[in-house]
């Protein structure tokens, strides 16, 4: 004996007409996230050049007094001497000192750092015309720095 087959009608929703209001909730919507990618984009962009600039040791003995962080990104005492540097220097904004970092993994930052004979953890201090002025070495905390940027901006 044959079985017998059921045609099952299908219970898909019936598509609704799209109205005026949906197309302009999706106009809004892509628009929104066209502004929100484009948004993303200029920040990394702009944090880019803000790092390429900070790394470029080429800017050293150009006019400008120098503070240069002799820096290993994978050491967490350099990471915390870079973070208590960038906060000491917020209050110096606008006076001519420029900060660089010289990363010893890249070729530049490792010749500057053999160049001086100094580890990672330390500051060098040069003058306008890339002289260096002053080393120090190890940890140090805002307060600290402070002080010492104050006396390298007035010597320089």
């Amino acid at each position: 004996m044959a079985k017998s087959r059921k045609i099952r009608k299908s219970k898909a929703p019936v598509p609704e007409e799209t109205t005026r209001r949906d197309m302009l909730k999706l106009m809004r919507n892509g628009a929104l996230g066209v502004v929100t990618v484009g948004g993303v984009g200029y920040w990394a962009a702009g944090s880019f050049r803000a790092y390429a600039a900070e790394h470029d040791l080429s800017r050293m003995g150009q006019g400008a007094p120098a503070i240069v962080q002799v820096h290993d990104p994978h050491c967490p005492i350099c990471t915390a001497l870079q973070k208590q540097t960038r906060a000491a220097l917020k209050g110096f904004d606008d006076c001519g000192l420029i900060y660089l970092v010289a990363d010893i993994n890249t070729p530049e930052g490792a010749s500057l750092a053999a160049r001086h004979g100094v580890p990672h953890v330390t500051l060098l201090f040069f003058d306008r015309d890339g002289e260096l002025l002053r080393s120090v070495n190890g940890m140090h905390s805002e307060a600290q720095l402070s002080p010492m940027i104050a006396d390298h901006k007035a010597a320089t």
